[in-house]
């Protein structure tokens, strides 16, 4: 059985007081859950963020990850550096970054392999455009970005990884992908990671679904089999939406 985790990328948003409100108010709403549960507040506010959660069942995680260890690049964060402040997560190729930042399948992997050699978990995004989904290229689409971001791993770094589907039309849009379709692709993303390496593994990670998953379609979204959590976006900016959804089961 793979544990469901629920993830909140809050992207670019808050301010230090609210962020601290919003935490504030989301901790004991979540002690009951039955699934991981994480908060990827901006850089910023890891600190704090880590502070006010230590001995709560939330974790730590971060919205990006540098491939390097350390030198001369002006505003970026290495793994080791999050790893001082408990960060537990990172969100790696979320199409957003590979948009506006032009983050390639290796670049993504690059960073993936360093998140892993510093203990933290990566949260992989994979997903396609509404041109590819119309096009039909969706299954190999999402097939050649998982190889991408896997090359090079062994099997049991992979069993440790979640990989997020996150159909990009279904982004911040209010457009959610039909549990059929999300379960369709998700079944996509694992058979790639079986012919990737095996079955057991395949079996073994933890597949998200990203694409506005709310309260009102958490439920039906992971009543799917093949669809582990979901990596959150505008309702992770409010603790009783948030809430929701990790208790999308109660």
């Amino acid at each position: 059985m793979r544990r469901p985790i629920i993830a909140g990328n809050w992207k670019m948003n808050m301010t230090r007081e609210e962020a601290e409100n919003l935490i504030l108010d989301l901790i004991p709403k979540v002690v009951d859950a039955e699934c991981d549960v994480v908060i990827c507040p901006p850089a910023c506010f890891l600190e704090t963020a880590g502070r006010l959660i230590k001995k709560t069942n939330i974790r730590l995680g971060c919205q990006n990850v540098h491939w390097a260890d350390k030198g001369a690049f002006t505003g970026e964060i290495s793994a080791a550096m999050l790893k001082s402040l408990n960060v537990e997560y990172a969100i790696i190729g979320h199409s957003e970054r590979r948009q506006y930042f032009g983050e390639t399948d290796e670049l993504v992997n690059s960073k993936v392999i360093k998140a892993l050699q510093n203990g933290i978990t990566p949260i992989i995004c994979v997903g396609e455009s509404l041109d590819q989904r119309r096009a039909g290229e969706t299954d190999e689409w999402v097939r050649s970005q998982v190889r991408g971001a896997l090359k090079g791993l062994s099997a049991f770094e992979v069993q440790s990884l979640v990989i997020a589907y996150e159909p990009i039309w279904a982004i911040g849009t209010g457009v959610t992908a039909t549990s059929e379709q999300a379960g369709e692709t998700i079944g996509v993303i694992r058979t790639a990671v079986k012919e990737l390496f095996d079955e057991f593994t395949a079996d073994k990670i933890r597949i998200q679904y990203g694409g506005s998953m709310n309260p009102g379609n958490a439920k039906e979204l992971m009543s799917m089999p093949g669809i582990d959590g979901g990596l959150i976006g505008g309702a992770s900016l409010k603790a009783d939406d948030f809430a929701a959804v990790v208790l999308y089961s109660k």
